[in-house]
């Protein structure tokens, strides 16, 4: 996914209309769809468009498969900012040769890097301790170090998100924690298999 902030399909049909009187729907849609093109001029104009709306909002662009994009709306994991992702989603127009999607979806396990410290995801576990209806997760990194307790825990989110999805990790996890590795008794989860034990450990709830 190709990742930029902030916009909305809605909005960036109205700035590109903006842009010039002689564009139609049909010509701005295969502006956005071939972005590549002129993409530092539509992303100015996207971004002003959106900070408009709610300075949160970021979006995502897919690549190009069979004919078709998808575009994500999100509120790049704050909460406060879900009201704006629903409005805008639910104003979307319908485009042939797109697939709309809010809030950052699961996705495959990636490897991740911050503030100089790169995580494999195939060496990453998770602990899932389940409170009514959210759980705590505990995020065992090989190469944790307490003094770099921030990196890491921005580490684990982006991980997370990943796993689980913008919408679960705001909304079904309460608590955050990270470690090196589990003691033997603990029951862990790769990043692949998280959502799965995740689910059915909050609907044993």
């Amino acid at each position: 996914m190709l990742r930029w902030g902030p916009s909305s399909v809605a909005l960036a049909q109205t700035s590109l209309t903006n842009r010039s009187s002689g564009i139609g729907s049909k010509t701005n849609d295969d502006l956005l769809f071939n972005f590549e093109k002129d993409q530092e001029h539509i992303f100015d104009q996207l971004g002003d468009q959106m900070h408009r709306v709610n300075p949160n909002l970021t979006f995502e662009f897919g690549p190009k498969e069979n004919g078709h994009r998808e575009f994500v709306i999100s509120a790049d994991g704050i909460k406060e900012a879900f009201p704006a992702v629903e409005a805008l989603y639910a104003a979307a127009p319908s485009l042939p040769r797109w697939k709309c999607t809010k809030f950052r979806p699961r996705r495959k396990p990636l490897d991740v890097s911050y503030q100089g410290v790169s995580v494999p995801s195939a060496q990453v576990r998770v602990k899932v301790d389940p409170k009514g209806q959210t759980a705590n997760l505990t995020v065992f990194i090989p190469g944790f170090a307490a003094d770099k307790n921030r990196t890491y825990q921005a580490l684990s989110f982006l991980l997370l998100d990943g796993a689980l999805g913008e919408y679960d990790v705001e909304t079904r996890v309460d608590q955050i924690s990270v470690a090196a590795k589990p003691n033997e008794k603990e029951q862990t989860y790769s990043l692949e298999d998280l959502p799965k034990a995740f689910d059915a450990a909050l609907a044993r709830k």
